[in-house]
């Protein structure tokens, strides 16, 4: 039976600083699924958080030299490095761009009860109106009011021209401004 293998904080840290892999390697084995936990806390994709806990291991290693002992512990700092990295993804066009297409993929653009917009107005009945328009219309309504789209990243998600999603938005608001004076 061999002996459990620890090294102290300081012994990590100068470690690391000496690009020293097997340290990094008992480091990752060690701490990994503490910061996965703190990256799948804020982006709640098990997917995107393995890959944030990647990029913040490669942060951690290239900016082990930033590391000041007397700020806090170095498990600390790795947390912060871990939590900031989530929340940079999370705040990223391409994170956000690829939410939106998840739900134009899946098809759950209008009837997503999960939506608290559409549960908000749903008491108005603009559900129904909305399934009155036509269905490239209702994608479009839905990604600009609902998901807080522009009309050049809608123009990019539905891979239409510019022009286009402009004369379905305007087409469609005419459309329901019709449709609600009905009511």
């Amino acid at each position: 039976m061999g002996a459990t293998l620890t090294y102290t904080e300081a012994e990590l840290v100068h470690g690391l600083k000496a690009r020293d892999e097997r340290i990094f390697s008992y480091l990752y084995d060690h701490y990994s699924p503490a910061l996965y936990g703190v990256a799948l806390k804020v982006i709640t994709d098990e997917t995107a958080a393995v890959d944030i806990l990647q990029e913040a291991f490669v942060k951690i290693w290239r900016s082990i030299d930033k590391y000041d002992a007397s700020k806090g512990r170095l498990f600390t700092w790795m947390l912060n490095i871990a939590r900031n990295t989530a929340i940079d993804s999370l705040r990223s066009k391409a994170y956000k761009l690829d939410q939106k297409i998840t739900d134009i993929d899946s098809g759950n653009l209008l009837s997503d009860p999960s939506l608290a917009v559409h549960l908000q107005v749903d008491h108005l009945g603009l559900s129904k109106v909305l399934e009155l328009l036509q269905r490239e219309q209702r994608i479009i309504i839905d990604l600009a009011y609902f998901k807080g789209c522009t009309q050049e990243e809608i123009a990019k998600i539905l891979d239409i021209p510019l022009g286009t999603v402009k004369t379905r938005m305007r087409n469609a608001i005419i459309q329901l401004r019709s449709l609600l004076t009905q009511l």
